[in-house]
């Protein structure tokens, strides 16, 4: 499902929240494993590093959903979580091959380089571990369900916002990850696709880089030397945004940003106006809805489909945030959007939890008194 956008005022809190399970399941075939008697049902999620926050929310979405469903189902569900620490297609493998040997009923996986785990992930399902894939697909192998969204789409509506942020013209750097991921390839395409529709806009190059911080901010930095007139950053992904090196060093009268991902880390770049607008994955759902397919499969041995489709996509805008903060926490407080923010960790109540998060993601704008 894509969910239209409104007006660039608006401001969309989204921590969106997805039914999920995992059950246990003794494994009868690769296809659709099953559990017969035993209290354990452990599924190994694999994603591209654990040091992306994007990640480390949709492990949160898995756990969740795991503790749900172990009280719903009278079993012990877990999360055996494997990420590597840094992006490594040859290391997925190795935990691929680990988690089947380990006695994983399921495996969740993301890909950083689909080339280097087809095999690994082939061999599991033929010794009767079922795979399913979120976020970078492996299509080739025989995982049996993919959880992700539409990544030409999502390249075209970042250098679409960018295009408006930047008047349609001026020279435009994509900032690109990894090359070999496949979700972000499919990215890059869109975005450059989508400029050929301005004449003015001009795609200096897409740049590649290690899926952290501090490499994308230098990467980001190196750009800005090598290119002085760059006016733009189109960021398939949020990378840099998860460190505050560029609030320093970029000037928002000369340089704008539309990216990927929303987190709360981020939103200083909206605060401070380089970021005008931010495009947001539901990153909890990929632990949350992809267990609940799992379960779906594995234990009740339902027919789930190839591809689920995620929604797609919210956007967060700086302006006319304080006006708006009121009907925005209502938003919030009645679409369940903060169950991934427990009562321990923001307090007593759904509005004492809202106020609490708008000030946390808008440092000290207002909200519900």
């Amino acid at each position: 499902m894509r969910s239209r956008l409104s007006s660039r005022s608006r401001l969309t809190l989204a921590a969106g929240v997805f039914l999920a399970a995992c059950s246990k399941a003794e494994t009868a075939s690769g296809d659709s494993g099953a559990v017969a008697g035993g209290k354990t049902f452990t599924i190994a999620m694999i994603a591209k590093s654990s040091t992306n926050p994007v990640f480390l929310s949709g492990r949160k979405g898995a756990e969740v959903a795991a503790a749900e469903l172990s009280k719903e189902h009278g079993i012990t569900v877990t999360i055996d979580w494997l990420t590597p620490p840094n992006e490594d297609g040859t290391v997925q493998a190795q935990k691929i091959s680990q988690a089947v040997n380990g006695g994983a009923n399921a495996i969740l996986f993301s890909a950083s380089d689909p080339g280097k785990v087809v095999g690994a992930i082939n061999e599991a399902v033929d010794r009767g571990v079922p795979v399913m894939t979120f976020d970078s697909d492996v299509p080739d192998s025989k995982r049996f369900s993919f959880y992700g969204g539409d990544d030409v789409l999502m390249g075209k509506q970042v250098l679409d916002e960018l295009a408006r942020q930047m008047n349609n013209k001026g020279k435009v750097a994509i900032i690109a990850g990894n090359q070999n991921a496949p979700n972000l390839q499919k990215r890059v395409q869109g975005a450059r696709a989508a400029a050929k529709a301005y004449a003015g806009l001009t795609i200096i190059d897409a740049f590649y880089h290690q899926e952290t911080p501090q490499d994308a901010a230098a990467e980001v930095l190196r750009v800005m030397n090598a290119y002085p007139d760059v006016q733009g950053f189109a960021m398939i992904g949020g990378w840099a945004l998860f460190t505050r090196t560029l609030l320093t060093d970029l000037d928002p009268k000369k340089v704008k940003i539309v990216s990927i991902d929303a987190l709360p880390a981020e939103l200083a770049y909206v605060h401070a106006g380089l970021a005008p607008v931010l495009f947001a994955q539901p990153v909890y759902n990929w632990g949350y809805v992809s267990t609940k397919t799992i379960f779906d499969k594995v234990y009740l041995r339902k027919d789930v489909p190839a591809y689920v489709q995620t929604p797609w996509c919210t956007r967060k805008s700086h302006s006319a945030t304080i006006s708006r903060l009121p009907k925005i926490c209502v938003w919030v407080r009645y679409r369940g959007v903060l169950d991934w923010s427990t009562k321990r960790n923001c307090g007593v109540g759904h509005t004492r939890c809202c106020r609490k998060l708008v000030r946390r993601l808008t440092r000290d704008a207002p909200c519900i008194r």
